[in-house]
C-alpha cells in the first residue's frame, strides 16, 4: 500500500514512524513534513490549506491511502477532495470536521445525541459573556468557537482575564467547569463502527504543576492504569457511538479519528471537547504501544470495512512523551536556534528544519518530543527524561512532572486542569 501523510508536526512524524514499520506499507510520502519525517518518508512540498492540491498530490504519488493529520485541511475540505478523486482517505469530511471546527456545533450534536457534557452558552457580545460568567461562576471556562491550535481555551478564576479572552476571540462558548482528571480517548471510525485506541492523558499548561497558559500539549503518557474498569467501553457506548450515529443520521458521516477529550467527574465521564484528528502529544504515546497494523486499521476506516477488522493489539508496558518547546512559547517562539540530540531514537520532530549546511534548527513553538516506552510507567518516564537530557536547544522549555503523580504508588491519577 502506498500511503500519503499530510502535515508537518510531531503527530505526522509519529504516524510516519508507525507506518514505515508496517509491512503493509510499500511506499510512504509525507507532505510537507519536517526534518524528522524526511528520514522515514519521501518529502513533497504541499500547501495543506488547498484541498485541490492535496488531492492532486495524492493522485500524483498513486496513493492507496491518504492520512490527513492537521485539523485545518480537514475543516477546509481536503478529505472531500481526496475522496472525490477516488482515493481512500482517513479523515472526516468538512461537514463532519465541524465537530472540531465549531465548539457550538459540537454542543449541538452532543445535545441531539444525548452525550454528557458541560453546560455552555454561545456568546457573541460582552453582555452575553458577562451574563454567562455570572451564571456558571468560577473557575471560568471560555473557549474560542473556532480553530485555535489547542490554545483557544482559558480557564481562570479572574473574571477580567475571562472577559479579555472572550473579547479577543469574538465568538466564544462560556462553559461550566468540569472538575476531575482529564482523559483523551482516540476512536477510529468508518462512520458506523467505532474502535477505541488506548486512553492517554496529556498536559496542556506550559509549567510544572499545571501552571501558566495553555499550550498545544507539553507531554503525555499511556496507558491509564487508574481508570476504572469498563471506562473505555462506557465512553464508546455513551459518547463516541452516539456521536457517530447522530452525524450519520444527519447525512454527514464521520470517517476518521474522533478524539474524545473527557473530564472524569464524580458523576462520570463528561466531554470537554471533540477533535477530528489524532491529538498531539497523545499520538506519540499511543502509537508507541501499538502492536498491530496501523495502515490496515486506517484503511479499513477509510473504506467502510471497520466492522470486519480486528481490534488493535497493544504491547505491554507504558509510554511517556515529554515536549521540548522553543523559548517564548506559547507566545511568539524564537526560531532558527540549532538543535542537538534530535537524531536520538525515540525523539519525534515537530517544529524542525534542516538548513543548507544540514544543521537541525527550530522552526516552531513545540520543537521535539522525547518519547520512550518501558515495562512500567516509572521506567518509561525515566527513559523519556534521559532522552530530554540529550537534547540541546538554547532557551528550550520542558515540564519536569510529566507522568510524575501517576508513577507514584497509591496516588491513583495525575490531575491536569
Amino acid at each position: 500500500m502506498r500511503v500519503l501523510v499530510v502535515g508537518s508536526g510531531a503527530r505526522e512524524h509519529a504516524l510516519c514512524l508507525a507506518l514505515a514499520a508496517d509491512p503493509a506499507v510499500t511506499a510512504l510520502v509525507c507532505a510537507p513534513g519536517n526534518a524528522g519525517t524526511a528520514t522515514v518518508a519521501e518529502y513533497r512540498r504541499l500547501d495543506v490549506s488547498d484541498p485541490a492540491a492535496v488531492a492532486a498530490l495524492a493522485a500524483e504519488v498513486a496513493a492507496g491511502l491518504v492520512v490527513i493529520g492537521p485539523e485545518a485541511p480537514l475543516v477546509a475540505g481536503a478529505a472531500d477532495a481526496v475522496r472525490a478523486a477516488g482515493i481512500a482517505c482517513f479523515g472526516p469530511s468538512a461537514q463532519a470536521a465541524r465537530l472540531e471546527g465549531s465548539k457550538a456545533f459540537a454542543k449541538e450534536v452532543m445535545a441531539a445525541a444525548g452525550v454528557p457534557t458541560a453546560r455552555a452558552r454561545l456568546c457573541t457580545s460582552a453582555e452575553q459573556v458577562a451574563a454567562a460568567l455570572a451564571e456558571f461562576g468560577p473557575p471560568y471556562v471560555v473557549k474560542d468557537d473556532g480553530l485555535a491550535a489547542g490554545k483557544g481555551v482559558v480557564v481562570t478564576d479572574d473574571p477580567t482575564v475571562a472577559r479579555e479572552h472572550a473579547a479577543a476571540c469574538g465568538r466564544v462558548l462560556v462553559e461550566e467547569y468540569l472538575d476531575g482528571p482529564e482523559v483523551s480517548l482516540f476512536c477510529v471510525t468508518d462512520g458506523t463502527t467505532v474502535l477505541p485506541l488506548l486512553p492517554a492523558q496529556d498536559y496542556k499548561r506550559i509549567g510544572d504543576g499545571d501552571t501558566g497558559p495553555n499550550t498545544g500539549g507539553m507531554g503525555a503518557y499511556a496507558p491509564l492504569e487508574w481508570l476504572p474498569p469498563g471506562t473505555v467501553e462506557r465512553v464508546v457506548r455513551e459518547v463516541a457511538q452516539p456521536t457517530v450515529d447522530e452525524l450519520r443520521r444527519r447525512g454527514t458521516p464521520f470517517a476518521g479519528l474522533l478524539y474524545v477529550g473527557l473530564a472524569m467527574t464524580a458523576a462520570g465521564p463528561r466531554v470537554v471537547e471533540f477533535n477530528a484528528r489524532f491529538g498531539d502529544p497523545e499520538t506519540q504515546v499511543v502509537l508507541a504501544l501499538l502492536d498491530s497494523s496501523l495502515a490496515g486499521l486506517l484503511h479499513a476506516a477509510a473504506t467502510g470495512t471497520l466492522a470486519g477488522h480486528p481490534a488493535p493489539r497493544w504491547r505491554p508496558g507504558a509510554a511517556v512523551t515529554v515536549v521540548v518547546a522553543a523559548a517564548g512559547y506559547p507566545g511568539t517562539p524564537r526560531l532558527d536556534d540549532p538543535v542537538r540530540g534530535g537524531d536520538q531514537p525515540g525523539v519525534i520532530h515537530a517544529g524542525t528544519r534542516r538548513d543548507g549546511d544540514g544543521v537541525l534548527r527550530s522552526a516552531g513553538g513545540r520543537v521535539l518530543s522525547a518519547t520512550a516506552t518501558g515495562a512500567s510507567l516509572p521506567a518509561a518516564r525515566e527513559a523519556a527524561y534521559r532522552l530530554v537530557a540529550g537534547i540541546e536547544l538554547a532557551g528550550g522549555q520542558y515540564r519536569t512532572d510529566i507522568a510524575d503523580l501517576a508513577s507514584r504508588p497509591g496516588l491513583g491519577f495525575s490531575v491536569d486542569a
